[in-house]
């Protein structure tokens, strides 16, 4: 592997730059796609929520899939290749979603997308690779920041460009935010990577994946990304049904779905970047534990929301908990794991996190439909207190050991070798 360049702090700000472009892009959707899928065919309430859950969950399905094999390709032949080729193939598919004329083409579409894309990780392994060790915290706060503040934005962008210029449009938009993404990454964003061979590779390289997972540790933070976006995911979906309504026939209702949901983008965005970078001076274990249990007694009082104005108080604050979970849950990744295996165990970490990306929108839409938007609410609040209990469990916070010393001995013993 390359050493760490000097010019990593340029390394860093293009690619938070590239990424945040590249959600926004993403997100420009996220208010109307069920409003969208009523005007290719779903007529009826339950139609449109179950038809914009699978779309929803359908990427996330193939990308849970896809995700450890562009992981253990980043790990052999670069990871800026694979930022490359997430986010020029995302502007592909979502550019290609402004010609569909039925939700089955969406839906193909989707699928598409979640097998070629995958920018956050692509984009998390990268930075992990070239940010000091001392500065983790910080970095992965700073490319999570991206991430929140382009959900943030998104959503409220895209609700009102949707009501200014129509669905259509607003897709082409986006996929030219997603290629002006992925020319910035190609050319300021440098990786000094050097392929991996049997001399240059180190003890880590050769650990067996089963035993880089199997960590108690990994295993709760893992368990906690994938509680955190099931629920998250079955925001996206519900949220603009909610808004429908408690707006009472607003004729702004795409604009005020899209502040409902980007708030908690915007609020997110300010706590991933001042918790990460806490988390470099204090530990990550205790702020992971605080903010994991924080986002389950944040999410349960959505079901009492009575107005959209509670709704985007709930909204902000269930933010401030995320906004501090993924950052010092990335940050404890890389720790427990070794350089030259980031991008396949970053690659597996996506698998869960999609698995929940598929789970929530489908599982959440499936409640409304059979039972109502309440009952989704309370479902997956108590999911994210159930994994804020696991993770408090395999990582008490009166732990005094360093994370290498939390990690089984092939890895403490590849890490000296290093």
């Amino acid at each position: 592997m390359g050493d760490i360049p000097r010019s990593w702090r340029q390394t860093l700000y293009a690619l938070w730059v590239a990424q945040l472009l590249t959600i926004i892009g993403f997100s420009l959707r996220t208010p109307f796609l069920p409003f969208y899928v009523a005007e290719l065919g779903a007529t009826t309430f339950e139609q449109q929520a179950l038809w914009a859950g699978a779309i929803t969950a359908g990427g996330a399905a193939v990308m849970a899939i896809a995700a450890p094999i562009w992981g253990t390709l980043a790990d052999r032949y670069g990871r800026k290749l694979m930022v490359l080729r997430a986010m020029f193939a995302g502007s592909l598919t979502i550019s290609l979603m402004a010609l569909a004329t039925s939700p089955w083409q969406l839906l193909a579409l989707r699928f598409a997308e979640g097998a070629f894309t995958g920018t956050v990780a692509a984009s998390t392994t990268l930075a992990a690779s070239t940010v000091p060790r001392e500065r983790l915290g910080y970095g992965l706060g700073l490319m999570q920041m991206a991430v929140f503040s382009g959900s943030a934005v998104g959503p409220l962008l895209g609700g009102v460009l949707a009501d200014a210029f129509g669905y259509r449009l607003t897709f082409v938009l986006a996929g030219a935010m997603l290629f002006t993404s992925g020319g910035i990454v190609l050319l300021l964003v440098h990786e000094p990577f050097e392929r991996p061979n049997a001399e240059s590779s180190g003890r880590g390289a050769r650990i067996p994946t089963v035993t880089l997972l199997w960590q108690p540790a990994l295993l709760a933070v893992i368990g906690g990304l994938l509680a955190l976006r099931s629920a998250s995911g079955a925001l996206q979906p519900i949220v603009p049904l909610l808004v429908e309504q408690l707006a009472r026939g607003s004729s702004a209702v795409n604009s005020l779905a899209g502040l409902s949901i980007g708030i908690a983008g915007l609020t997110s965005a300010v706590a991933s970047v001042v918790i990460g970078r806490a988390g470099d001076q204090f530990g990550v274990r205790r702020l992971l534990i605080a903010t994991s249990l924080l986002a389950g007694l944040t999410y349960l009082p959505l079901v009492a929301a009575q107005s959209v104005t509670h709704l985007v108080l709930l909204q902000a604050a269930f933010g401030l908990a995320s906004g501090g979970m993924l950052p010092t849950a990335n940050a404890l990744i890389a720790h427990l794991t070794p350089a030259e295996r980031r991008g396949t165990v970053y690659g597996f970490t996506t698998t869960a996190t999609a698995v929940g990306g598929f789970v929530g929108p489908l599982g959440g839409t499936a409640l409304v439909a059979a039972f109502s938007i309440r009952s989704a609410f309370l479902t997956m609040g108590a999911l994210l207190l159930l994994a804020a209990v696991w993770i408090w469990h395999a990582l008490p916070p009166n732990q005094a050991r360093s994370d290498e010393e939390r990690q089984p001995a092939p890895i403490r013993r590849a890490r000296s070798g290093d």
